[in-house]
Formats: structure tokens, sequence, C-alpha cells
């Protein structure tokens, strides 16, 4: 007998089945002209007599189930309006967390801003001191940025103090530059506007408003490592521990403390956006919307990091490598890694226009990549299919071709368009990495900098006391054997899932969870070459190690890997994804917070009369039009504090910069009177600062003294048994000049001097004295 009803079901979907399964022999009928019996004829032919009593059970069967239909439908409602609580109830707990963590990311980036102020002022007694004792404290040179602030604020009209800072012939001696593109000055452009526009005159000195600011991007700056650990591991407890473990590694994780104009403190909250959005962005689980507004606000966070800080194109290339990675194994969709070269594409464009068509960003690295990665993408569509073997041989081969034409485009371009900066890298890393040796004075001292020497042993130490590198490479060793098993799936021809749960204990096919394992790796990588690179590396290492620890994934991944049965994994995985950071948290509090405090009662004294005394010298005595050599960090005091032009800047990447500093530290090498003379003469230079702290510089690295470089440079030096003695006809000049005897007082005056320097006037007339 032909069922003459179909089966009850418990899903909405499986009761539309049912209510179209009686229409299946019409469609029958329909498709092949045939007659379909139905259960009540079959019944009327087949049953004899006892058809009856069995037609009379079939309908009170039917009818019985009429009844149940019936009751099912009405109470249909109230589960629906159950479910439509327990949504809303979801919903509204949602909120709640995003709300309390949105408040707990503001109320860290508030606080760290108002302890990095009042930390500021008791350092320096910066409330307490003249405007000229509050300038100086702008250190390594760093003072220079803010001059500009100052000059922007004093020119009758904004437009007119731009058309100044484009054509300024009063900062470098004897040329005329354009400030806004040599020093990248849009932060202090747009800072002296805000300034302007809101009318702050009448009740912030300009000072406080520019280092307010700063202070206010450094608040943006922990309030994104907070949301960016809190968006990978679900939960704003890791933002707050990222953030505790970011102050109290302050030293390593950031210059605000000392330099506060310089670009690095401009431009790194903004590139800690950018990650905050990119990790968004790759996420899986977002909606349109979020990844809409993720999108909109990476790129214009790429493009304001591009705009504030010259060497910004070398950060975006070591990213775009990671980025590079994700894609050509296949772990993140090519519609996103599309968007993101758009990003990158479009931000280089606008920065190159409003950077007055600078050269260096077409030949920078990130292009090169960005080109050798679009084309290799369009001639090699089905690298991404077939077997493990010849996607792996595919995946050489997109590597060479992405490297070749980045590399070929990279010196067209600078074959077509000269870019000068380009061959003194290239030797510098040359002698950085022992593939060659130089006595060229301006490698030689690029090596000596801090920044581009090799960390010590004391930075992995502060960083294991704060107990944040240990667990770091806890973190690190699980998320990139996850990260490696993805790609052997990937490469075997195995799909990602999108829709991750935690008892898949799979943390390495999350796309944002990879990027930040390739980011840290490599910037890692960096840090451990150059000590620089440590303010680009320790912030993310706090929020990638605050992240694993509170991520409850990381923990299921463990579990899963040992298999473990006698105890839930999941249940354990979300007990220690809470108990660990709390632990962590209320002995960083135990330890560490007494000594914050500590910081902000002690009272430090920062003071220094010599240069003080030098600069009312300047102010009083020197004519206006003086043009004063020395040391580019003192010559960025004296154009902030004076005003006058100068012979050289604290620049580091501008190679013509860093020849006119060679020849300013010439007072300082065994030369002749003449020699120098001549030397300061060709830049027009009325007088020279001769420092004691450089002249008679004790330092146990005899080999990076400025003395000392000089007289490598100069061939002034004899090698005998592995010691290095300097020998030359002549005597240093910073010391033979004090004796006070010709030639010397011939061609210099003495006009200035106390403990530490010496100003001597160039003479104009010769006087031979004898």
């Amino acid at each position: 007998m032909t069922e003459l009803r179909c089966r009850k079901t418990d899903t909405v979907e499986e009761d539309k089945e049912e209510d179209e399964c009686p229409n299946e022999a019409e469609l029958k009928t329909t498709h092949t002209n045939e007659p379909v019996n139905t259960g009540e004829d079959e019944g009327c032919v087949s049953m004899g007599g006892d058809g009856y009593e069995m037609q009379q059970k079939v309908e009170g069967e039917v009818k019985e189930e009429d009844a149940q239909h019936k009751e099912e439908e009405s109470n249909r409602p109230e589960s629906s309006v159950k479910r439509s609580k327990s949504s809303s109830t979801c919903f509204l707990q949602r909120m709640v967390r995003v709300f309390f963590g949105c408040l707990a990311a503001v109320a860290c980036g508030m606080l760290y801003a108002a302890y990095l102020s009042a930390y500021h002022d008791r350092k320096f007694w910066f409330s307490s001191r003249q405007e000229l004792e509050r300038e100086i404290t702008f250190q390594e040179g760093s003072g220079l940025y803010y001059y500009y602030y100052k000059h922007m604020l004093t020119a009758p009209s904004f437009e007119r103090g731009f058309y100044e800072l484009t054509l300024d012939n009063r900062t470098v001696s004897g040329q005329t530059i354009n400030a806004v593109e040599r020093f990248s000055l849009y932060p202090e452009l747009i800072t002296s506007l805000i300034y302007r526009l809101m009318g702050s005159q009448d009740f912030v000195e300009p000072i406080y408003f520019y280092v307010g600011a700063v202070f206010g991007l450094q608040a943006i700056y922990v309030t994104a490592l907070f949301v960016c650990s809190w968006v990978m591991s679900g939960t704003w407890v890791a933002g707050m521990l990222a953030v505790a473990w970011y102050v109290i590694n302050r030293p390593d994780t950031t210059k605000v403390d000392f330099a506060i104009p310089l670009r690095d403190n401009w431009a790194l909250p903004y590139f800690s956006c950018q990650v905050a959005a990119l990790t968004g962005f790759l996420s899986n689980n977002i909606s349109s919307a979020t990844e809409m507004f993720c999108y909109l606000t990476m790129s214009a966070t790429t493009f304001t990091f591009l705009l504030v800080w010259e060497n910004s194109h070398y950060v975006l290339f070591i990213q775009g490598l990671c980025l590079f990675l994700l894609d050509s194994f296949d772990l993140v969709p090519p519609r996103k890694m599309a968007d993101i070269h758009k990003v990158y594409l479009s931000s280089l464009f606008l920065a190159y226009l409003f950077q007055f068509q600078n050269s260096t960003l077409l030949s920078s690295p990130l292009l090169s990549l960005l080109i050798g990665s679009v084309l290799a993408r369009y001639f090699q569509q089905k690298m991404k299919m077939g077997p493990l073997v010849a996607r792996v041989m595919k995946l050489f081969l997109h590597f060479h071709l992405v490297f070749t034409t980045g590399i070929t485009f990279s010196y067209l371009v600078k074959k077509l368009i000269p870019v000068s900066e380009s061959d003194f890298i290239l030797k510098f890393l040359e002698v950085k990495f022992g593939l060659n040796t130089t006595t060229d004075f301006i490698t030689n001292f690029l090596q000596c900098q801090e920044n581009f020497q090799t960390p010590g042993q004391d930075l992995f130490l502060r960083l294991t006391q704060a107990s944040v590198l240990p667990f770091y490479f806890l973190v690190l060793i699980v998320c990139l054997v996850s990260t490696l098993q993805t790609i052997y799936r990937r490469l075997s021809g195995q799909p990602m899932k999108t829709n991750l749960r935690l008892e898949d204990g799979r943390i390495g096919e999350q796309p944002e969870v990879i990027y930040h394992v390739f980011h840290t790796l490599l910037f890692g990588g960096l840090a451990l070459l150059f000590d620089g690179m440590k303010y680009l590396w320790t912030p993310y290492v706090c929020m990638f190690t605050a992240f694993g620890v509170c991520s409850p994934d990381l923990w299921m991944t463990v579990f899963k890997w040992l298999k473990l049965k006698s105890i839930h994994p999941v249940v354990l995985s979300l007990i220690l994804s809470t108990a660990v950071p709390t632990i962590i948290g209320f002995s960083l509090w135990r330890e560490y917070c007494p000594r914050v405090l500590a910081e902000l009662s002690d009272l430090q004294e920062f003071y220094d009369p010599d240069t003080v005394e030098l600069i009312s010298w300047i102010k009083s005595q020197a004519p206006v039009a003086a043009v004063f050599a020395g040391s580019p960090q003192l010559l960025g005091t004296v154009k902030l504090c004076s005003g006058s032009a100068v012979t050289s800047l604290p620049l580091y990447s501008d190679i013509n910069l860093l020849r006119r500093t060679e020849d300013t530290y010439q007072v300082y090498a065994m030369r002749s009177a003449e020699d120098i003379y001549k030397i300061l003469t060709s830049q027009k230079t009325n007088y020279v600062i001769i420092e004691e702290s450089i002249c008679n510089e004790l330092s146990l690295n005899k080999g990076c003294r400025i003395k000392d470089l000089l007289d490598i440079s100069n061939g002034h030096v004899v090698y005998d048994k592995g010691e290095i003695y300097s020998f030359s006809k002549h005597g240093r000049f910073c010391q033979e000049i004090k004796m006070n005897y010709s030639p010397y007082t011939n061609y210099f005056t003495r006009v200035f001097w106390n403990r530490s320097f010496h100003v001597y006037k160039v003479n104009s007339v010769i006087s031979f004295q004898y």
C-alpha cells in the first residue's frame, strides 16, 4: 500500500516539504502523462471485503494526525517567541560586552596619556621651566620639528607659513629646501592649523598643545593594541593585559619619554591602528559592514602613516611580505588580497602627490613588491591548483617571479629617476652583514648609531623579568606549529574551515593569527639585528602574548595535540584562558604598580646650564643672519631656540645632510687650520661650536668615537699588533685651537666658552700674526 501521509518532522523546512509531498503525484502526472494511483484508489480495488474496515482504520489515523498537526501549529508561535527572546538576550549580552570592552579600551588610553603627561612633568620639571629650558628638553635633535611648529604659529597666516616652508632658505646654509618634503612636517602643519582654528591661544600655550597632541596619539596607540588583542582573543581582558605589558616595558616600546617630536612618535600610532584594522579585515567571522569599516580605516591610516614618516614605506614593505606569504600559501581569500593591494597602491599614489612627487616612494621596495605580486598573480592564475609536489614547485616559481620582477622594476626606476640614498643604504647593509669593509665615514658613522647596532642582552632580560618573553615563546610556538599544519593542509588541497569552533582546536587556521605569526617573526628577526627595530617589535610582542594566554582556541589546540581525555578539553581551555591571565595580571599589579606610582612621585631633575648659557649668548650676541656649525644634535637645538641658520641637521636618511655633517665634524680630526677654514667657509659658516664631550670623548668602544671614525676615513691611523693608533703631521684641531696660537688665531677668534662648549668666530679677513 502506498503511504497516504508524510513523516512528521521537527523543523520548519521539513514542514514545508511535508506540504509539498502530495503534489509529487501531480508532478509525475504532468511530466509522464500516466495515471497515478493514490492510496484510496488502490484500497478500493485491491482490498475486497475487508477494504471498508481498513479504510475506517486509515481515516482514524489521518484524523489523529490532523489533530496533532493542529496542536503543533498552535505551539509554533510559542517556540518562535522563545527563539526571538533568546536571540534578543544574546544580542543584548553581546552589546554589553562590547560596551564595557570599548569603555575599558578608552579608559586605558586616557590613563596612559595622563600618566605620560605626569611623568614628563616630573622628569623635566616642565611646568616650572622657562620657555627656553622647556625647548632644550627635546633631545636627540628632535627640537628641529618643534621649530617649524613655532614658525607656523608666528606666520601671518597658515598659507603664508606653508609657502615659506616649501621655499626655506633660512635653515641649511647656502641651500633652499622644501622643508615639508625633506622633514615630513605634516604633523606640525596639521597641529598648528588645529591650534589656530580652535583659538587655543587664550587657554593653552603652544608647547603644551603640541606635547598634548603627541600624548593623545600615544593614547590611541595603546587603545589600538587593546582592540587588536581583543579582536583576536574574543575577550577584552587580553587588551588590558597587553596595555599593562606595554606600559611596564615602556623603555623598549616607545621613545616618547625623551624625544617627543620624533617622527616615530607621530607615525607609529597610525601604524598600530592600521594593524588593528587589518586584523579585523582578515578575520572570517565579521559582517560586511564591519569589513567595510575595517577597509576604510586601513586605507586612511596607511596613507597617514606614509605621509608623516620618511621610513614608513620600509615598515609597510615588511608588512607586505607577511601578506604576500599569506596569499602565496592560499590562506586568505583572493578578494581580500586584491583589496589590500588597492589600499597600498592608492596610499602610495596619494603620498607621492602630497610629498611633492617624492621619487623615493617610486623606488621603494613596497611598490616593487606590489608590482611583482600583481604581475605574478596574472601569469600564474592556476598556481593554487594541483597535487602537493606540483603546488610546491609552482610556489618556488612564484617566489622567483615576484622577486625578480620587483628587483627589475626597482632597478629600472632608479635608472630613470636617480635616487641618491639607494647606494649608501646598500653599502651600509653590506658592511652590517659582514659582506664588505669600508673606511667611509658615513657608513661607519651609521653603524655606530645606537638604533643600528645589535641589541644587548639587557633587552631580553627586561622582557623576561616582566614575564612577557616566556609566555611569548609559548604562544609563538603553538601558533607557528598550528600555522605550519594549516599550510601543509592547504598545499595538499584541503579547504580551510571558515566557521571554526572551539572544539576544533585549530588556531592556525585563523587568517588574522597567521598574519601576526609572520608579523612577529619578521619584525623580531630585524630587532635581533637593529636595536631601533625593538620599538616596532616589542609592542606587538605584548599584544600577541596577551592574545595567546587569553585565547581558549590556543589552549584547545594544545589539548587537541595532547589528546586530553581525563578532563573535557573545552571546559579546561575556558578555565585556563581566564585563570592564567588573572594570575599574570595579579602578579604584575603586585610587583610593578608600586614602581609606576614611585616614578610619578619621584622628582627628577633635568637641567643643562651650559646649553642654556650657550643659547642665551647666541640669542643676545650673535647676528640674526649668522650661520653656525657643530654636531647635528646640538645644531637642532640651536635652530629651535635661536632660529639661526645651521650647516647640518640630525636627519640620517638624507645623504646630502650626512655629507655636510662629515665636513662639519672635521673640526675633531687631525687637520690643519687652513683645511678647516676652507671647509667652513665653503658652507658659509660664521661661528663653529666645539663640544668638549666629543673632543675629549672617552669610550670603551674606541672604534665608534667621532674622532676615531674621522681618523680612519682620513687615513690618519696606524695598525700595530691589532691596536689602532692615530698619527698625522697635524694635531687634533679641537685641541690645538684652544692653545690660542698661530696659525689658528689667524683664521678663528674665540668669542664664547664654558665647561662644555667653545665658540669660535670664523674670520672673514685673515690676519697673519706670528
